[in-house]
């Protein structure tokens, strides 16, 4: 048998090439100590270890971090050691504060803000350089903040639906603006053209302007400080062409700003839905339109929908907006992915929707039974699908349509209490269904047979859309490509001849 001596341990000191994990800005702090203690200038030093001046300053200012056997000649120059130059510890509480603040400095939170950094010299006082601190931590906190995690969506979606159902989903404030609106353009009656979309747009100082390049994250871009509003060439084939130039002046006329936080997207974002929709299916007309449709018993979202020439989910949503408000319905909406996840929902009629602790709706699986879900099994997607849903809370009737849209198909759902299905078309519906969820032997339980065969030997992919499951994006605009967006203004923007 041969034995094998151990190698000596090799020193983080010896050999050659580059110098050991250091964090440069503390070893350039503890470099520029040791010279000052040494009593030598910047200069003598560079001479002494045979580099330009600048050289030995990127060095001390930890822009450059010098190789092991330059950093010997350095510890042979000052008088010191290697091993004392690499320590961990910055030299002093002075050094220590310089060190954060350079730090702070060449951080991303401090480069967002577009500001030039400030030159820390002998004569900057401690007071200074903890304000810059305390400034940047500031700032990083908000920036903390506004990056919304999915708990703090989720919850924002919640406060959000709760202040809806209170106000019965109608905010005559939004609706007296798109009056006045209507009103300005000589609005009279009838679905609302594309043409008289583009003299609202005129009358508020806007120009449109269709644009081949438009950014993709973006439906549309207004240009502020120009007045004009970009739209794609192509408009989208599941969407209303009128409705990205009605949401791109509709931020102007309820006055937002630059959102502080996801809660104010959020509701920046329901105002903004809100309005265009006012616009679109004018209150006095709609109601006028439903009034006379609960007078014949034969509510209708196709009907409504048709009146004003604007999609099924448009109207639906709208109808939540008078439904209670003018024709004293409760009323619950639903738009439903179909892998059978909550997209979005409102209710002010009793019915409970799935949801998390944090009562938020969204990303929360409808049972199978609802209307919701059982129209995707339906051949027929031309006609209306109506049905009935008994459920604990009581007995719902619903009706419920398919649309497209690039992420997949929905389904979009009205629905109210048994009490108020005799205003309704569809209400002789034979379809019906038992709905006893939250209890998993309703839909979510497997039978023990299937349950003995299968459980533990399968593996499925969700196919939720990720941008409800998705912590967002950091930003003002969430899923918004802001430099994308200012690149594309600049290009556009008009030029003074």
């Amino acid at each position: 048998m041969t034995s094998t001596a151990a190698a000596p341990p090799v020193s983080a000191t010896s050999g050659d090439g580059p110098a050991p994990h250091a964090d440069a800005l503390v070893l350039g702090r503890r470099i520029r100590d040791a010279r000052s203690r040494a009593g030598l200038t910047l200069d003598e030093l560079a001479q002494a270890i045979d580099r330009a001046p600048s050289q030995a300053s990127a060095i001390e200012n930890g822009h450059r971090e010098p190789s092991l056997s330059m950093l010997r000649v350095i510890a042979a120059a000052l008088g010191t050691t290697v091993d004392d130059l690499l320590r961990d510890e910055p030299p002093s509480d002075r050094a220590a504060l310089e060190i954060a603040v350079e730090r702070a400095q060449r951080g991303p939170v401090f480069s967002a803000l577009g500001i030039a950094p400030i030159r820390v010299s002998k004569g900057t006082a401690d007071e200074t350089l903890r304000t810059v601190l305390a400034l940047h931590d500031e700032v990083a906190r908000l920036h903390r903040e506004r990056a919304a995690t999915p708990e703090e969506a989720r919850r924002a979606n919640a406060v959000l639906r709760a202040d809806m159902r209170a106000a019965d989903n109608h905010f005559p404030e939004l609706e007296a603006v798109a009056k006045g609106l209507l009103d300005a353009v000589g609005y009279t009656g009838g679905p609302v053209s594309h043409q008289t979309v583009a003299e609202m747009a005129q009358h508020l100082g806007f120009s449109l302007h269709y644009v081949g390049d438009l950014p993709h994250s973006t439906r549309s871009v207004t240009d502020r400080r120009n007045g004009r509003i970009y739209l794609p060439t192509e408009p989208s084939m599941s969407r209303d062409s009128r409705s990205p130039i009605l949401q791109a002046f509709a931020s102007h006329l309820c006055g937002h700003e630059e959102p502080g936080n996801y809660a104010d997207f959020l509701r920046q974002r329901v105002e903004t839905n809100y309005l265009t929709a006012a616009i679109l299916l004018p209150e006095r007309d709609a109601v006028r339109v439903l009034g006379e449709a609960k007078q014949l018993r034969r509510i209708s979202m196709e009907d409504l929908r048709d009146a004003f020439a604007v999609s099924y989910e448009t109207a639906a949503h709208r109808f939540t907006n008078l439904a209670t408000r003018h024709l004293g319905l409760p009323v619950h909406f639903m738009k439903v992915h179909e892998s059978g996840t909550i997209i979005k929902a409102y209710e002010n009629d009793g019915v409970t929707f799935p949801s998390d602790v944090l009562g938020a709706v969204e990303g929360s699986l409808v049972c199978r039974n609802w209307t919701a879900r059982t129209v995707f099994d339906v051949e027929d997607r031309f006609s209306p699908w109506y049905q009935y849903t008994d459920m604990d809370t009581g007995t719902f009737w619903c009706t419920s349509r398919i649309e497209k849209a690039k992420e997949g198909e929905y389904s979009v759902s009205v629905g109210v209490p048994f009490a108020h299905v005799k205003w309704f078309r569809g209400r002789e519906t034979p379809h019906r269904s038992t709905s006893n969820c939250p209890d998993e032997r309703c839909c979510r339980r497997a039978s023990p047979a299937l349950a003995e065969r299968w459980e533990g030997k399968a593996w499925p992919a969700a196919r939720t859309p990720t941008s409800l499951l998705a912590a967002l994006p950091t930003g003002s605009f969430p899923g918004v490509d802001s430099v994308e967006v200012y690149e594309f203004l600049e290009s556009h923007a008009p030029r003074a001849d």
